[in-house]
């Protein structure tokens, strides 16, 4: 029986504000506010809202049968609770209705996965902890920043303990092969890959409202019907996409809406139901391993990571950001900690790229791929300067490693007592529960002397 996973993905840029070289040392506010408030409140009003809510309706009108995937980015989860925290109610909704998965992401929505493997998995776990407190979801699934995956990511994924990734269906990666099947990373088989289609994926959520488009005006019983006349053996259809394609990339105006309402009744007279990548990986059997060498991902025609570091400005400026990952995991101050997450966001270099069609017309505050990299190399070297009056730069590799192999010990220490402190509140609550186990007396242990004196006497 074919299965549909649908995955919706909520990240909001957090915009800088212009920052000269004369502000070097003296301003360590990089924001600009009303741009961010005014583009979150936007975006929930025309897409985030309205998308909810008829996903919402689709639960309702079909119990059991709907279900769908979510990620969201911290900045995005910040943004949302200090600017649109109706957005987070219907995620909370949706979340009671039982259709809904929340997936892991990299807290920044960055490249950590590509830089620092230590920092990588610090920022995963702090936004599985808030997830957690948000949904009380423990995500089993990852979801990279732009969906990025190779076979280096994938086991640093499966090391975590997710049973499952998600990852562009390239077809410089699948070659003959299909993306309407379950795979594994090449490393560790424990860890499912599910492959986005991204051609119905982008029929979507990039051509549904161009009239150009010789499908054009699509309708629900079409787009049912081409799942369900693909081939038998190919059983799992994965649509991926950003939830502001419904309402921002498609405007409401589209129907869009009335076109996603549609479609639950449609795919099931024909048979197709709706999974969560959870029970999909659950339940179905790997068709086999799949080779990653370089990283893919789901942007332009490459799907590869030129978007964001296919130029010198944009490998400069990564490895700038990157060389200070280790000081700044180290640090306590959440002041550094929020920048250092702010910065990482993909988009700061993604503004910077010199491919033509790799970010349209849209630059935010820039006027050039070269303006944005002097905005942010000026930001960039004002961070730097502040986390290297905290751990300065000439501290050597040696006593750094030694600091940071003091935390990792100091982790675990805490982690061990944990542990033994939530088994003696266990123990405590099963003799408080129990007080005839608490009142009964030990019967007394023989002694390794009155043992020999019995099998002497026998």
């Amino acid at each position: 029986m074919k299965t549909i996973c649908l995955y919706f993905e909520i990240h909001q840029n957090i915009h800088l504000k212009r920052y000269r070289f004369f502000d070097i040392g003296t301003d360590h506010y990089y924001y600009d506010d009303y741009e961010n408030e005014r583009s979150i409140t936007e975006t929930a009003d025309h897409s985030y809202v309205p998308a909810l809510n008829a996903l919402i309706e689709m639960a309702k009108k079909h119990p059991g049968y709907f279900k769908c995937a979510f990620s969201l980015s911290g900045s995005a989860i910040e943004l949302l609770e200090n600017h649109s925290p109706q957005v987070i109610e219907l995620l909370q909704e949706l979340n009671e209705t039982g259709c809904v998965e929340f997936l892991a992401e990299p807290y920044s929505h960055g490249f950590s996965s590509l830089a620092n493997p230590e920092c990588f998995k610090e920022e995963v776990t702090q936004l599985c902890k808030k997830v957690k407190s948000l949904f009380g979801q423990d995500p089993k699934i990852f979801r990279n920043s732009c969906l990025i995956y190779s076979d280096d990511i994938g086991d640093l994924v499966a090391q975590m303990g997710f049973k499952g990734m998600l990852a562009e269906g390239a077809r410089h990666i699948l070659g003959w092969k299909s993306p309407h099947f379950l795979y594994n990373s090449n490393r560790n088989p424990d860890l499912k890959l599910l492959l986005r289609d991204y051609r119905l994926s982008e029929d979507i959520s990039l051509r549904f409202n161009d009239s150009n488009w010789s499908e054009y005006p699509l309708f629900a019983d079409t787009y049912a019907d081409w799942i369900a006349h693909l081939p038998e053996e190919e059983q799992i259809i994965n649509i991926f996409m950003e939830l502001c394609a419904l309402g921002i990339f498609q405007p409401l105006s589209s129907n869009i809406l009335e076109f996603m309402k549609a479609l639950p009744d449609q795919l099931k007279q024909r048979g197709i139901i709706f999974s969560t990548p959870s029970e999909i990986c659950a339940k179905m059997k790997s068709a086999g391993p799949l080779d990653v060498a370089y990283p893919t991902s789901w942007v332009d025609e490459e799907r590869d990571i030129s978007p964001w570091l296919g130029n010198d400005m944009q490998k400069e400026a990564f490895n700038k950001l990157y060389s200070i990952a280790d000081r700044v995991r180290i640090c306590n101050n959440r002041r550094i900690k929020q920048d250092w997450a702010y910065l990482q966001a993909s988009n700061n270099l993604r503004f910077m790229s010199t491919k033509p069609n790799s970010y349209g017309s849209y630059r935010g505050i820039y006027d050039s791929p070269y303006d944005a990299f002097t905005n942010y190399m000026n930001i960039l070297g004002d961070f730097i300067t502040r986390v290297n009056n905290l751990y300065p730069a000439d501290m050597d590799l040696e006593e750094l490693n030694a600091l940071l192999t003091t935390i990792k010990n100091q982790d675990k220490e805490l982690g061990i007592k944990d542990k033994e402190i939530t088994k003696l509140r266990q123990m405590l609550k099963r003799l408080e529960n129990n007080p005839e186990e608490k009142a009964a007396p030990a019967a007394p242990k023989k002694s390794a002397t009155s043992k020999a004196s019995a099998k002497s006497k026998g």
